[in-house]
């Protein structure tokens, strides 16, 4: 947990719970359900989410460095200055890869392991609707889906994809 004890960690997590109670444009908003019924809870989940962001960080200074340009641009946007907006629409975002340890045991990873599972559980189901499927091979099934190349790419260099399971065969 970051080198902290465990009342450390308590402390931690109180004191986040009584900035953000004692914050009154969240009070407003929870007291008003300015963010739906589950006002409440919401600004719950937030004080926990900021306590796991600042214990379960890897310490690589990243969370610090994106803290200070948040600050930054607001301050220039108060003065009106709004270059360095422009520059980041200008600028193309850097591509993320990431490469996993053999024998990482990490939390996320087993959550993101439990998520690849049912995608994959969710294409071994297609592939078994197009094999029973009458009338159509694979290849005549797979012509209606549209392959990564047509599909749309958005100005900031994003692609737009869709949701697979509308991509069932129509009837």
């Amino acid at each position: 947990m970051n080198g902290l004890t465990a009342e450390a960690a308590a402390q931690l997590q109180e004191g986040i719970n009584l900035v953000l109670s004692r914050w009154a444009a969240l009070r407003m908003a929870v007291d008003n359900e300015w963010g739906g019924r589950d006002s409440l809870q919401k600004s719950q989940q937030l004080g926990h989410h900021l306590f796991h962001l600042l214990t379960q960080s890897k310490g690589d200074g990243s969370i610090e460095e994106i803290a200070e340009k948040m600050m930054v641009m607001h301050e220039e946007c108060l003065e009106g200055n709004f270059d360095t907006i422009k520059r980041l629409k200008e600028t193309n975002t850097p591509s993320v890869s990431y490469i996993r340890q053999p024998g990482s045991n990490d939390e996320e990873d087993s959550e993101d392991d439990a998520g690849d599972d049912a995608l994959k559980e969710e294409s071994e189901m297609e592939v078994d609707a197009l094999d029973h499927e009458p009338g159509l091979n694979q290849r005549e099934a797979m012509a209606d889906e549209p392959s990564e190349k047509e599909a749309p790419e958005v100005v900031d260099g994003w692609t737009v994809v869709s949701n697979r399971r509308n991509k069932g065969i129509l009837d």
